[in-house]
């Protein structure tokens, strides 16, 4: 059954409901071929918060299916969170113009599937023309990577070099984030190793870990009931 959050609509005098897109990656490998997978709970803490607060959630993934996620990060407290991943939707044939949010969670996976993937693209590019939410946390905007065009002059986040170094990453990853969203021409604001940080640009909503995800999670529902 689907969630449903009904806001009465003051000019028109009926109801409508917000849906909102979480995508994630469908991949389970790192540059080293080990294991990787999401980043659980920057995706659990805003699908239960949607949940919780009445939105319609729709997970996607590249390729439909079970979604991996990072053993390291699995935990049991968010058994719903964890089922909507067993069977995700295939992302290229969700109607997105549908929706009025898009979030991507994080883990290392986005910079394998999701930096050049087409639908993806699309979708991104509908939601900048629409005004519409867009929602990316730690590796998740590896997926704004997708379109060029928007990442150029927003302010934005991501994890840093300094953390992928941190996590001793630096030699299972396909590309710096960091240093690729400033290629395009980012404006790339950084706060220190697992430090809080969450990032506005208008539409765009950017956090640079997983010790963001709560603030992360604060300032998106903030927008949908905006």
């Amino acid at each position: 059954m689907e969630n449903i959050n009904y806001e009465s609509c003051q000019m028109c005098n009926f109801e409508v409901h917000k849906s909102i897109l979480i995508v994630v990656s469908s991949n389970d490998k790192l540059s080293d071929c080990s294991d990787t997978g999401i980043w659980f709970e920057e995706f659990a803490i805003p699908y239960s918060a949607l949940i919780d607060n009445g939105y319609e959630v729709t997970v996607v993934s590249p390729k439909g299916g079970e979604a991996p996620i990072d053993r390291k990060s699995l935990n049991n407290k968010w058994e719903t969170a964890q089922k909507s991943l067993q069977n995700t939707r295939q992302l290229a044939s969700v109607d997105y113009e549908r929706y009025d949010a898009l979030i991507l969670p994080g883990g290392h996976g986005p910079m394998f599937d999701l930096c050049q993937n087409e639908t993806l693209g699309k979708i991104i590019n509908h939601f900048s023309k629409k005004n519409k939410l867009i929602g990316a946390i730690c590796h998740g905007p590896a997926g704004l990577l997708s379109v060029p065009d928007f990442v150029k002059g927003r302010r934005l986040t991501c994890i840093t070099n300094e953390e992928e170094h941190y996590h001793k990453s630096e030699n299972k990853i396909p590309f710096y984030l960091e240093d690729a969203l400033k290629n395009l021409g980012a404006d790339f604001v950084k706060s220190g190793i697992g430090e809080v940080n969450v990032v506005k640009d208008d539409n765009l909503i950017t956090a640079q870990n997983y010790q963001s995800t709560e603030l992360f999670t604060k300032m998106i529902i903030d927008w949908l009931k905006s």
